[in-house]
Formats: structure tokens, sequence, C-alpha cells
């Protein structure tokens, strides 16, 4: 069977990076070969799973420094039976990509959202006066900058190699200590081959909105996890769209749903919420067990 895993193009994303790390981690359990499949948006990304084009994908879900990539929740909200096969943390090293003959002579500066945010204090201080425009990759940009000599663009040192294109800055981003998470979502569970450390599930993701804007809320949800001992490692907010102050909460438990425990908890949730979506259970892989191997 051949996967194809659709990620954030064009083509030298780091979604595409995080995606090529999964496929290379993906062969050495079994015989498999994938495409990658490119697509403009995340929320088109999501989209081509939830629709049967692409049988995986590789989203953004969360940064170190700027948080959650609200996109990337935004879309999974509105989608139904997307669930995380695993996910991935990668380092981030963003790079000035630019023709220009010196930084002095940039004028603009592309590129996605979080990586200018993730870049904002470098920017400020060496290049303040730039313009800053956001682009729906980090990618997206690249095939202009030889047209426009005073024009920069926010990415990866790998994408300026693929592009060909020269180098003015690397490490520009203003934490060194600066990584992504990435969720590797599939339409319903596939039960993909798996080393036998990771067999036990460590975490598993919510979503869920209240019946009403009421004191005890949303507490008594968070309460259920709390009286049997489940650590939250991530709670999130997000507006429901519906109405002013309205909010849904996304939610990250450190246990595997497939724990009788934890299904008694899922069960008792319903009470008190209007919508619940259970995204799966999934282990977590930093980059050195994806590139070293099982």
């Amino acid at each position: 069977m051949t996967l194809s895993i659709a990620h954030l193009g064009p083509p030298g994303t780091y979604a595409e990076q995080a995606a090529l790390l999964y496929f290379n981690w993906l062969t050495k359990t079994r015989d498999q070969r994938a495409i990658l499949c490119p697509y403009p948006s995340i929320a088109q990304t999501l989209r081509a799973v939830a629709q049967g084009q692409a049988k995986l994908a590789v989203v953004p879900v969360e940064n170190s420094i700027e948080g959650s990539v609200t996109m990337t929740l935004d879309a999974l909200w509105q989608l139904d039976g997307l669930q995380v096969q695993l996910a991935i943390v990668m380092p981030i090293v963003h790079t000035l990509i630019s023709c220009a003959q010196s930084i002095e002579d940039i004028k603009t500066v592309y590129s996605h959202p979080q990586a200018l945010a993730q870049c904002q204090g470098w920017l400020d201080r060496v290049i303040p006066k730039v313009q800053l425009i956001p682009k729906n990759s980090t990618t997206e940009a690249l095939l202009q900058l030889e047209q426009d000599p005073t024009a920069a663009a926010i990415s990866s040192e790998r994408a300026a190699q693929l592009y060909n294109l020269p180098v003015l800055a690397t490490g520009i981003n203003d934490y060194p200590e600066n990584y992504t998470r990435f969720w590797v979502m599939s339409k319903n569970y596939i039960p993909l081959a798996r080393p036998s450390h990771l067999e036990r599930r460590t975490h598993t993701s919510l979503a869920f909105s209240t019946p009403a804007n009421v004191p005890g809320a949303l507490a008594k949800p968070l309460q259920v996890f709390a009286s049997i001992g489940i650590n939250l490692s991530k709670i999130e907010s997000r507006p429901t769209k519906r109405s002013l102050g309205e909010y849904l909460f996304f939610i990250d438990l450190e246990a595997d749903s497939s724990e009788a425990q934890v299904e008694s908890a899922l069960a008792e949730i319903t009470t008190y919420t209007e919508v619940l979506k259970s995204f799966g259970s999934y282990n977590v892989l930093p980059i050195q067990e994806l590139v070293v191997g099982c």
C-alpha cells in the first residue's frame, strides 16, 4: 500500500520536513511506500484527509515560543473523524533568505505568521523599518525573491538549498530552544505497526464546548480527570465563532484513552459538555528517536 501524506506546501516547509522524518521512521518498522502531497494551507491539508484525498496529514499544532497553531485547532474542530497517529517534536531554526546585496537593503519580509512572530525581536533589532507580510507558509514567497532584490523570506536553510537562494542570516529566531510539535493525522485510527516500547500511548487530545457560560462549566469536566489522577499537560481556549464570549476548549491528557478509567472519565464528561471530540491517543517522539530509529 502506498501512503499519501499531505502537508503544508510549497515544498521546503517545516511540515514537509516533519513528514519526511515520519516517513523515514515508518519505513524502519514496515515495508511501506509513500508520496508527499503539498497543500496551500493547513486547513486544506487536513481537509484532504477528511475527504479521502490523502491517507495521512502532518500539521503543526504547537510551538514552544508562540504557542498553539490556531489554524490547526480551528480546522480540527470543524472537521470530523480525524485522529492523531503520532506527535513529532522538531527543532526549528529560522533563516533569512534574500537576493539582496545586504540585509540593510531589505524592505519587505514574507513568511508564515508563526515564523514572523518567532523572529520579531531579531527583526526589530536588525531591520526595524521592514514591512512584514504574512503568507500561508514559510516557502510560499520564495519564488518571488529573484524578481525583487529588496524582498526576503524567513524559512529554513533546507528551503534555501531546495530553491537555490542565498542565505543572509541563520538562527534568527529569538529563542534558541525553538521547537514545534507536529501531529500525524488520519481519518479514523489506522493501526500502523509500531515499536514495542510505543505500544502504550502516552497522550490523548480532546476538544469540547460547554452548554452555557456559567460558573463551574469548565471546572466540572476538568475535575473528572483530577479525581482519578490524570494530569492535563495542556489546556487552550478558542472562540466558538458563534458569539462573543463563547469558547471551546482543547486539552491534552497524559493518559491512553483505551484504559478503563479514561474511558469511564470520557463517558462522564459528556454530561457536562455540549460537543465532545476525541482526537485519539498517541505517542510523542522527539526528533532524535525519529532520526536514529527504533
